[in-house]
């Protein structure tokens, strides 16, 4: 019934306007509308839209994530940005924060303003 409706993705954030400034100028995610009651953001042709919530409570897992041909390149535009890898203890992650899984994909992780889990990863093979 959805298979060919446009998916749209929420973030819930505290502060939408450093939330706004994290996904606009550190992301270079493009601003597509905006209102007291969130941002509306382009990633990739994907619509985000960031929503203020009062008192978010971050979740311990993956929120939203983008797929990336490189993740090296990738975790080092993050860093050049000023954005750092997340480290999880017990997981063998790369000196930069790159985890392989057991298939060959590789992942990434880092956190938005709100304290929301966000991931980058690299496929060894096309997604099935």
């Amino acid at each position: 019934m959805l298979g060919a409706a446009p998916f749209m993705a929420f973030i819930p954030v505290g502060d939408l306007a450093a939330a706004r400034t994290f996904y606009t100028e550190q992301l270079g995610l493009r601003v597509t509308g905006e209102n007291p009651y969130a941002v509306a953001l382009d990633a990739g042709g994907t619509m985000v839209r960031l929503t203020p919530v009062p008192d978010p409570q971050p979740q311990p897992f993956t929120i939203a994530g983008w797929q990336v041909p490189d993740i090296g390149d990738a975790v080092d535009a993050l860093a050049a940005v000023g954005i750092g890898c997340i480290r999880y203890e017990g997981m063998e992650q790369d000196a930069k924060g790159v985890w392989a899984t057991p298939a060959g994909d590789h992942v990434a992780w880092f956190k938005d303003p709100a304290g929301n889990t966000l991931s980058l990863t690299s496929f060894a093979s096309p997604p099935t």
